[in-house]
């Protein structure tokens, strides 16, 4: 069979596992605020939060048979897999969404990452879940990439909440040497609490959280409940992994995409040594496991997100449908082995946990409690998502309407089934997998477009856009994100700081200011 046909068929089969077959309207959209609390399980459960980073809608076993990852596999079709959530194009925002449970519209976070260099932070005055967790009496550690902020000591991970933190505070560094660069900037980039963890070059970053993670676990009290924050750098480039896991994909002829895979692999093995440890320490059947892509994949590093539009940055599809399940043996029996189609959002994870910690609900929240949804297979309360409003970005082509929105500004979001997407979302083509050996997509379109309409629950690979055909939709959400942007804090984007350059700090990264000065 010709390989475009073959592409087609497979497309099709994709799409129609991707659709949702409960019918939504805009006639049910609200604007989320904190949640009225469901009833969570009978006593605290332990909580194991795993968010991988750059790992692609189709770079997991599940959604793609090329990738092995057997345990995740068998975790996330054994528990309540999520194939209508959502998280953001890049790194910081989720990061910030997760741990504040609000939009990052809320917290000042609205364009881009924090550089290494920048004095910026997520907001003190913004608790986050650790924090929330902590006073409910659970045992809070953070193990891996933080990337919200730390060029003062209060924004670092072990005062915003956890007991402990073992991890980088930058976005990316050598899996190997833990060393990153930024512009003409260099520095080791480790840290044990407060302190660089020195002696660590060699150690394979995947392999070492792994590492902490479990012993972490060896060493809990068991009488207290457990949150653990894992975040892995995998699979984030630069694309590197043992030699060992290169070997299991000799039928992958991309170099780049075999190393990804590896990759991927290794975070499987390094998610079954944290689920055996909570096993044999006899933790497991009161342990909720919960995981997480950060971002779409990133197509220039081999990450892939077939046969969802764009990748990683933009607000296409591919940039923020995510990966995701929930497994525990708390769930209901009926529920184990399903998938939901429910609206989720990564901003939703605060009000949930909170419930599972049987904690009041926090006020001001843009995330919604999702227990029900995910242990009884309710309807999601959330029927409107924010993916956001970027008001520094370029602005593109011309204003559609004078009295609502400005189409040229970055944005985007979601209210029932449909999608809107303004200004310049960034690379919309269709990339197939290298292993697939498909043809890409690019979409044919005018440079000045600045507004396309999905119903993404028919459309999820957004094929057809519907601006010119249902114009009324488009005002409705255009008058939704004028809403939303009427309620945003002012955006901080500084520029860089010299006296972050690490060489001015023994050759860490690490907090240049002391005072107790906060943003």
């Amino acid at each position: 069979m010709a390989p475009v046909r073959l592409l087609v068929l497979f497309t099709v089969a994709l799409t129609s596992a991707l659709v949702d077959t409960h019918q939504t309207s805009t006639s049910d959209a609200n604007h989320p605020t904190a949640q009225t609390q469901t009833n969570g399980p009978a006593r605290q459960p332990n909580i194991v939060f795993v968010l991988a980073d750059d790992l692609g809608y189709n770079d997991v076993g599940w959604h793609n048979p090329w990738i092995q990852t057997p345990h995740l596999d068998k975790l996330a079709v054994t528990g309540v897999r999520l194939e209508n959530y959502y998280v953001q194009p890049i790194c910081t925002p989720t990061r910030s969404q997760l741990l504040s449970g609000r939009y990052q519209i809320h917290t000042g976070l609205q364009h881009g990452i924090i550089w290494w260099a920048q004095a910026n932070a997520l907001p003190r005055q913004t608790p986050t879940i650790a924090d929330v967790l902590r006073t409910s009496g659970y045992r809070t550690h953070m193990v891996g990439k933080w990337h919200l902020g730390f060029y003062k000591p209060e924004y670092m991970p072990i005062n915003r909440g956890f007991d402990s933190y073992f991890g980088f505070l930058t976005g990316s560094e050598d899996h190997l040497t833990h060393i990153t660069c930024y512009k003409k900037w260099c520095g080791y980039d480790l840290r044990d609490g407060l302190d660089p963890a020195t002696n660590m070059e060699g150690n394979y970053s995947t392999t070492m959280y792994t590492q902490k993670a479990v012993d972490l676990i060896n060493n809990h009290d068991a009488s207290k409940p457990l949150f653990l924050y894992l975040a892995y750098q995998a699979t984030h480039e630069p694309l590197q992994v043992p030699d060992s896991y290169l070997q299991q994909y000799p039928d992958i002829e991309d170099s780049n995409r075999r190393v990804f895979a590896g990759m991927a692999t290794c975070l499987d093995e390094g998610v079954r040594n944290v689920t055996t440890a909570l096993q044999n320490k006899g933790m497991w059947d009161n342990t909720v496991v919960i995981f997480s892509a950060d971002n779409g994949g990133q197509v220039y590093f081999s990450g892939n997100n077939w046969p969802l539009r764009g990748w990683k940055g933009s607000l296409w599809e591919g940039g923020m449908r995510a990966s995701g399940f929930v497994h525990s043996p708390l769930l209901p029996t009926h529920v184990q082995g399903t998938k939901t189609r429910e609206l989720m959002h990564v901003t939703d994870w605060f009000p949930t946990m909170q419930t599972l910690a049987g904690s009041h609900p926090l006020a001001g929240l843009d995330g919604f409690d999702q227990w029900n949804t995910i242990s009884k297979g309710a309807q999601s309360p959330r029927k409107e998502l924010l993916h956001n409003i970027d008001p520094l970005a370029e602005p593109k082509g011309q204003q559609l309407y004078n009295d609502t929105f400005d189409t040229r500004v970055q944005a985007a979001i979601r209210v029932g089934d449909y999608k809107l997407l303004t200004g310049d979302p960034g690379n919309g083509s269709w990339v197939a997998a290298p292993e697939s050996g498909w043809p890409d997509r690019v979409p044919n379109e005018a440079g000045g477009k600045n507004v396309w309409l999905f119903n993404v629950r028919t459309d999820p690979s957004e094929w057809h856009d519907l601006s010119d055909q249902r114009p009324d939709i488009v005002r409705q959400l255009l008058d939704r994100l004028n809403y939303y942007n009427s309620t945003a804090e002012p955006c901080r984007y500084p520029s860089d700081d010299p006296r972050a350059d690490p060489q001015l700090h023994g050759g860490f990264w690490g907090p240049w200011e002391t005072d107790a000065t906060l943003v």
